[in-house]
């Protein structure tokens, strides 16, 4: 006998609509990647790296090549991860596999595609990891070792995430469970005080280069650069021309930099945009440049 489920919604009868290739859900979940968001905190933001990556003996428990279906960055957090996506329900086997890629960390970080991708950004030459499991269901036991915090033996987090589509009238609905426990974040959540208030360090950033710009209005680039010098955070800088920023956004669909209207800062010769990208390793000479120049930044 033939089952088949029926969820209403608003009086809406939504009828199951299963993607019917890995291929199919890997472009849905590229096209909308906040669906693998895991929290509303460090995890919250996503960001797609790259997509099908070929790992020379990736699976090295069956001492075979692999391939990463994509390889996500979850930029709040600094952390890179590796989603693997399988149709059907998830178990152990398919936590092995995953294992097996992210033993391959150093590999990854060597393609030029992903050292592209992620240079001069928050995760760094030695970015922290996750694993995550897409499937459409989750073998009990796998999902309680998940819930229970689960890491690989290099202490990397492990969550699963199942996907489930449903259509009706020609609407299209996904509902995502998600099962992660992070039992360990060593994220930097250091605040800031400062000018009365207080805030994290991109913001940080942005607030004292906006005072330093109102206190002294003849600022041109090549004086705020000579005050505030590339070499605080490398390449890209502290800050950039906003036609800069805005161009490299429109390249790679990833903000650098705080480009909203309100955040852009007019100088006398041009309009610039306050990279976002800031780790604890760089935001202390930021800070410590700032100090220098007479602002008074507390940390709490």
């Amino acid at each position: 006998m033939k089952i088949l489920k029926h969820f209403t919604a608003n009086d809406e009868k939504l009828k199951e609509f299963p993607f019917k290739r890995e291929l199919s859900m890997e472009s849905y979940l590229i096209e909308n990647e906040g669906v693998l968001a895991l929290d509303n905190n460090i995890f919250r933001e996503v960001e797609i790296i790259e997509e099908e990556l070929t790992l020379k003996q990736g699976r090295s428990s069956k001492d075979t090549d692999g391939r990463i279906d994509i390889l996500v960055g979850y930029p709040h957090g600094e952390y890179l991860g590796v989603v693997e996506l399988k149709l059907g329900e998830l178990n152990n086997t398919h936590l092995e596999q995953l294992e097996d890629y992210l033993s391959e960390r150093d590999q990854i970080l060597t393609m030029p595609s992903v050292k592209d991708e992620i240079k001069d950004s928050n995760y760094g030459e030695t970015p922290k990891w996750i694993g995550v499991l897409v499937g459409s269901s989750i073998k009990p036991d796998l999902a309680e070792k998940i819930k229970d915090g689960y890491e690989t033996e290099s202490g990397i987090s492990i969550a699963a995430l199942t996907i489930s589509r449903f259509r009706s009238n020609g609407a299209v609905y996904v509902v995502t469970d998600t099962y992660f426990n992070n039992k360990k974040s060593n994220r930097d959540t250091t605040q800031y005080n400062f000018n009365g208030q207080t805030l994290g360090k991109g913001p940080l950033v942005l607030a004292v280069i906006k005072h330093h710009v109102e206190n002294n209005s003849e600022s041109t680039f090549s004086s705020l650069e000579a005050q505030f010098p590339k070499s605080i955070r490398g390449s890209d800088g502290v800050f950039d021309t906003i036609e800069s920023a805005n161009e490299k956004y429109a390249r790679n669909n990833k903000k650098r930099h705080f480009i909203n209207p309100e955040d852009q800062i007019k100088l006398q010769d041009s309009t610039i945009a306050v990279s976002n990208q800031w780790t604890t390793s760089t935001i202390k000479p930021f800070i410590s440049v700032a100090k220098e120049l007479g602002y008074e930044i507390n940390s709490i």
